[in-house]
């Protein structure tokens, strides 16, 4: 009797001490963000860092080979983002001052309707600039928030800088952290632990990396379509579709219907040829390009994502709707690893 209530008085106090974790990571949430965001930076940047150390001379730090990828990554910045982002942001500042005469003016004046919504055709315009309107009502107050916010918010801007800082440190010390976390646990277990961090290790490498390449040919494809097709705002545009890859399913979603609603909007007037393109890029992104850069390690069912980027956004925001796939991608593979270790002990 005395044996089965210390059983339960353990068992009372290891979910107590879990629950008790749960809430302490939860109110530090931000904090872990910004650590999680320099690891995600230091994996993607880890194998290129790995290759410019072995061709510099030998030596026994990583550091210069970090500090020459930190310049390169700093010239790339310079030499291509920063160009490209005046762009964006130029064409940003244009369709802000356009769109609200633009709905004025009857959007879908230009837009052949089915027959069956021809008779609503009013209907729809007077919607759509009641929308706008409201929206003007607040555009004011949203700024006048939003510089508030940016004026208070100096702290986060330099909070953001902490991100390659710690990267340059995990990318630095990345296996000798791995060492000491492996030390510190029982000596049956350290085999197992080991296994877990690589594994981890594996699946956030190859889940930023495969994040980077999409949005990469995203921007590429959509901004080659639509300068050929001469899309209005296209670079803009592809911009917002390339941004929007990192956040799974709701991202590809919120930024097909923006092209559609600027096109609209504009008075583009093949916007059946938009619609067809986003349809069939998305069916290349889902059935070809995104399996073959994710077939490995980060395989999780749709349905599994959906919910974790609901649930996700519910936590964390923004943010957690990013690292949903991977956290659940995550204990994925740590439930695999114990399962494999607990079928090696029987």
């Amino acid at each position: 009797m005395l044996g089965l209530d210390r059983r339960v008085l353990k068992a009372a106090w290891t979910v107590f001490a879990f629950v008790l974790a749960l809430l302490a990571i939860y109110a530090i949430r931000r904090t872990l963000v910004l650590f999680a965001l320099a690891l995600f930076l230091a994996h993607l940047l880890g194998p290129v860092v790995d290759r410019v150390h072995w061709l510099i001379p030998p030596s026994g730090s990583r550091g210069p080979a970090i500090a020459i990828v930190y310049l390169a990554l700093v010239g790339a910045l310079v030499g291509l983002a920063i160009p490209i982002g005046s762009k964006i942001g130029e064409e940003a500042v244009a369709l802000a001052g356009k769109l609200p005469s633009a709905v004025q003016a009857e959007p879908l004046a230009r837009l052949p309707l089915p027959a069956w919504l021809e008779n609503a055709r009013e209907q729809i315009d007077a919607f759509l600039i009641e929308r706008v309107q409201q929206l003007g009502q607040n555009v004011a107050p949203l700024l006048s928030a939003a510089g508030e916010q940016v004026l208070l918010g100096l702290g986060n801007l330099l909070r953001l800088i902490l991100i390659p800082i710690l990267s340059f440190f995990v990318l630095k010390d990345g296996p000798q952290i791995r060492r000491a976390i492996v030390t510190t646990v029982h000596p049956d277990s350290r085999e197992l632990v080991d296994g877990i961090l690589m594994d981890l290790h594996l699946v956030l490498a190859r889940y930023m990396r495969a994040l980077l390449l999409l949005a990469i040919a995203t921007f590429v494809a959509f901004g080659s379509f639509f300068g050929l097709m001469s899309v209005p705002y296209g670079l803009l545009l592809a911009g917002i579709a390339a941004a929007l890859e990192v956040i799974p399913v709701i991202g590809p979603l919120v930024a097909a219907v923006s092209i559609l609603l600027v096109a609209l909007l504009t008075g583009y007037s093949h916007v059946l040829v938009l619609v067809i393109f986003l349809g069939v890029y998305r069916l290349f992104q889902d059935y070809v390009l995104s399996p073959f850069l994710m077939s490995e390690g980060v395989e999780v069912h749709p349905l599994m994502v959906l919910l974790a980027v609901l649930a996700g956004e519910q936590i964390a925001g923004v943010p957690g709707m990013f690292f949903s796939v991977p956290v659940i991608a995550g204990v994925r593979v740590i439930l695999t690893r114990l399962r494999k270790h607990s079928s090696a002990a029987d």
